[in-house]
């Protein structure tokens, strides 16, 4: 999709802009404050990781936009997204911005925000269920638990300059639980990261389409993961946990087989 001569001049409409978390997947997981934003929306904005399903809440007459982003993929780059955020609410009113998970949760969502405010239009921000803790909980993965794990920490895979998050390795350091989002480019960093430090038999769980009918979870260990996710076609997008909770899933299904029997 391409755009050109985007005016973002303050004549005209002043316009709104709701930011929406959509959640991580499931459309049912957005929040009723969400639907009602979209609802009442003139033009919808939406990512690639949010549900199209949510679009069917939208007036008939509403303009949608996919401005999805996705590693190495051709796509709208930010800059152009920011744009469109405050040509369209300038020239029709109230745009929500649908993002994947929660908007301030590694989705950019305040740049956004400062862009449109800079531009005098107000924006109000509905939280999303972020994937960080939901994929992993839906899976039968509780980040914190008694005896296993007393914190955790929530790290992107992909920093501005595609390199490894430097706090990887202080993460990785901790006893705490490690969640990497958009990291299933750098696992053999990931990995490598902890098996430095002795790790090799921790315990990872790798979530896939999370919340999705198409999710798929492998679980392994620092030492085996890497084989194992390659073994079962494991692909973005995907959370990684990395942590004595992360055996949790197994069990988890186990419950399910022995059910299923």
């Amino acid at each position: 999709m391409s755009h050109t001569n985007i005016n973002t001049s303050l004549s005209g409409t002043t316009g709104r802009v709701t930011l929406v978390g959509a959640g991580p997947g499931d459309p049912d997981l957005i929040t009723l404050k969400g639907i009602k934003a979209l609802k009442n929306a003139d033009v919808v904005l939406h990512d690639a990781l949010a549900s199209t399903e949510l679009l069917e809440y939208c007036k008939p007459n509403c303009v949608i936009v996919n401005v999805g982003k996705r590693f190495a993929q051709h796509s709208c780059n930010q800059d152009v997204i920011n744009h469109l955020i405050v040509d369209y609410a300038q020239q029709y009113g109230h745009v929500v911005r649908l993002k994947g998970g929660d908007p301030f949760i590694f989705g950019r969502g305040h740049e956004e925000l400062e862009y449109a405010e800079r531009h005098g239009i107000s924006v109000e921000v509905v939280p999303g269920i972020s994937s960080s803790y939901a994929v992993p909980a839906l899976a039968g993965i509780p980040l914190t638990t008694r005896g296993m794990s007393e914190s955790f920490w929530v790290i992107t895979g992909t920093t501005k300059d595609h390199s490894l998050s430097n706090d990887l390795s202080l993460a990785a350091r901790s006893s705490a639980t490690v969640v990497v989002l958009m990291g299933m480019h750098k696992l053999p960093e990931i990995v490598e990261t902890f098996a430095q430090l002795g790790k090799i038999d921790l315990p990872v769980a790798i979530i896939q389409n999370g919340s999705r009918p198409d999710e798929k979870i492998v679980t392994g260990k620092v030492g085996n993961i890497l084989q194992l996710a390659q073994a079962e076609g494991i692909g973005s997008p995907a959370i990684i946990v990395i942590g004595k909770v992360a055996q949790l899933a197994d069990k988890v299904k186990e419950i399910s087989q022995l059910a299923d029997y």
